[in-house]
């Protein structure tokens, strides 16, 4: 290989941060010209999530906005009326249907009479989680528990406190804009290539412009920690890690080297080849440590999340999105042939290695 050729793209591969520290909560971020960063806090482990503005004509489209509680609306009104206070919201733009991403889109999009533009099965999915808790749903999510190993006490914990953040999220706007895998949108002077991937979540857009050399990557690609992948009960057999490593491959493939990476949470960083590869190694080692203890003897998928999450001590809360990424983990296994899997007699499924 030429050797300067090699050195450029090793250089481009590097993790790096432009900004080792975040903006504090009633300050902005001017990313480049016309790209605003703003974090808003989370009551929960995950304790920020970032907005990004960017330029467009005689206002600013804003990605993502926040999750739907007092405090977030309080965090924006300090920034509306502090370094925010001329700026006018033209479109929202959410990314997924997450209440960290789309909590406040109903208060955005109704404060400044501005559209909504989502792909079409996160719209519809963010409508879903405003209207789950059916009796109906939740003992379709208590059988979906309970088959996989998980207790009664535990199972209750789950359902309640487990899953209360879903609940966090303003009353959604009645229309939206479709955005669709493969659209170019214009916001100002940028033209950007909409791209979608699954895994993190169904249908999550990220925004490619390649004049600037900038990718919104969204939760799909973060710069310091792993996204959460997981399966729930609404599609109890989803190969989401599947999904999302195929996501992770065609982002390689497609994207250039050299990328200044605006991410959903962490900081803005360089070096996405090399980041994408640290995540794909980081399930295949989770992979790895559920094929080992699967080996002997078959295993539930509750007996398996101390075997993948043993370095943390999960709240309610946790243990949800750590139940459904371990789920994830073995439903990928069970894809790839590398587990198989039996229902004994209690109901519960056990797996084993091949």
């Amino acid at each position: 290989m030429d050797k300067k050729t090699d050195s450029i793209h090793s250089s481009a591969e590097a993790l790096r941060y432009p900004w080792e520290n975040h903006p504090g909560h009633d300050q902005i971020v001017e990313v480049m010209p016309g790209v605003l960063w703003a974090r808003l806090k989370l009551p929960f482990r995950l304790n920020h999530v970032n907005i990004y503005l960017l330029a467009d004509g005689d206002g600013w489209a804003m990605v993502d906005s926040g999750f739907g509680n007092e405090e977030s609306i309080a965090a924006w009104t300090t920034l509306f009326e502090g370094p925010l206070r001329h700026v006018k919201v033209t479109r929202l733009i959410v990314t997924h249907s997450h209440p960290d991403h789309v909590g406040l889109a109903g208060w955005i999009t109704e404060r400044f009479d501005c559209p909504l533009l989502m792909s079409q099965v996160e719209y519809l999915q963010s409508v879903y989680h405003q209207n789950r808790g059916t009796e109906e749903r939740r003992n379709a999510q208590r059988l979906f528990f309970r088959r996989h190993g998980m207790d009664e006490e535990l199972t209750e914990k789950l359902l309640g406190r487990g899953q209360d953040y879903l609940k966090r999220v303003s009353v959604l706007p009645p229309s939206y804009h479709r955005l669709t895998h493969g659209d170019e949108i214009v916001i100002g002077s940028r033209r950007f290539k909409v791209i979608t991937g699954g895994g993190h979540a169904l249908d999550q857009v990220m925004l490619y412009c390649a004049a600037d050399k900038l990718f919104l990557s969204a939760d799909q690609v973060l710069s310091k920690i792993s996204p959460n992948v997981s399966v729930w009960a609404v599609e109890p057999e989803q190969n989401s890690l599947g999904e999302y490593l195929a996501s992770l491959a065609s982002l390689t493939t497609s994207l250039p080297y050299d990328l200044m990476v605006l991410p959903g949470h962490g900081v803005p960083f360089y070096g996405l080849k090399t980041r994408i590869k640290q995540l794909a190694d980081h399930h295949e080692e989770r992979c790895r440590l559920i094929a080992e203890a699967c080996r002997e003897v078959p295993q539930t998928s509750k007996e398996l999340v101390p075997v993948v999450f043993h370095k943390h001590v999960l709240d309610p809360h946790q243990m949800g999105f750590a139940a459904g990424e371990l789920i994830a983990h073995v439903n990928y296994m069970l894809v790839e042939g590398r587990l198989t899997a039996a229902t004994g007699g209690d109901g519960v499924l056990r797996f084993r290695t091949t």
